[in-house]
């Protein structure tokens, strides 16, 4: 009974983040969705520059300390190891959710596309960013990325397996295609406010920062295991380095070590 109230309790977690990720969508690029980055009466600048400031470093500090291996160790003296990602899942879907429901609209226009075959083309590339995203979690292990297949081990009874350290589709030309795709998603917009600009700013700031924290923790797991890959694949932007592509050794990145 407890391995499947454990494993009910990862797809909800699971559930939870996939609803916070389609409304991030729109949150970003505007849309259906009840309340997006610009929607509402904007308010006193300084005011929501320190609350939207706030929202974000809930959500990073959030989202980088539970990350982190240290905490983890920590962590699962308190929860099953099998809930650990699943838990993860959970805050982060929180922090998102908190960040959404209460971020503050700022006016002023830093950019604004006129032109109708430029807005397509924008809205395209904002589509593309969140294809390569989406995508990209399920060239690795995707159920592991987000708790699934550690609940469900469980759930058989079975010992929490890892993922194994491969190099496939996007990973053979950038070692964090995931992030890429939430930059492109964030500053790919035909409309950009002075509210957008900060949330995107303040985003793409942290993913730079976080990674370097994340990869640290990496060289320091693999060694040259992954000193090797740095040195073959660049981080964000592709082609820029030369490499074997047809090489299928296996190498590791961030995503799929749950970071």
């Amino acid at each position: 009974m407890k391995r499947f109230l454990i494993f009910v309790y990862g797809l909800i977690c699971y559930l939870m983040f996939f609803c916070v990720f389609l409304y991030a969508i729109f949150f970003i690029g505007g849309g259906i969705v009840p309340k997006t980055i610009d929607s509402g009466t904007a308010g006193p600048v300084a005011q929501a520059i320190l609350i939207d400031a706030l929202l974000l470093g809930v959500f990073a500090v959030q989202h980088s300390v539970m990350a982190r291996p240290g905490f983890k160790k920590w962590w699962t003296r308190i929860v099953p190891k099998s809930m650990e990602r699943s838990t993860y899942v959970l805050f982060s879907s929180l922090a998102l959710f908190l960040l959404f429901w209460q971020w503050q609209p700022i006016g002023g226009v830093i950019w604004s596309v006129q032109a109708h075959w430029a807005q397509i083309l924008l809205r395209a590339i904002f589509a593309c960013g969140w294809f390569i995203l989406l995508t990209g979690t399920f060239m690795i292990s995707h159920a592991h990325l987000f708790g699934l297949q550690q609940v469900y081990e469980n759930l058989q009874n079975k010992p929490i397996s890892n993922p194994k350290f491969m190099q496939p589709g996007y990973y053979r030309y950038i070692r964090h295609p995931l992030m890429l795709g939430f930059i492109i998603g964030f500053w790919a917009t035909p409309l950009m406010t002075t509210g957008h600009l900060l949330f995107a700013a303040s985003a793409t700031g942290y993913i730079l920062i976080a990674l370097q924290l994340e990869e640290r923790d990496l060289v320091h797991f693999f060694g040259e295991k992954y000193l090797e890959y740095k040195r073959r694949v660049q981080m964000l932007i592709p082609f820029s380095k030369g490499r074997s592509i047809g090489e299928e050794q296996e190498v590791n990145f961030s995503e799929q070590t749950g970071q």
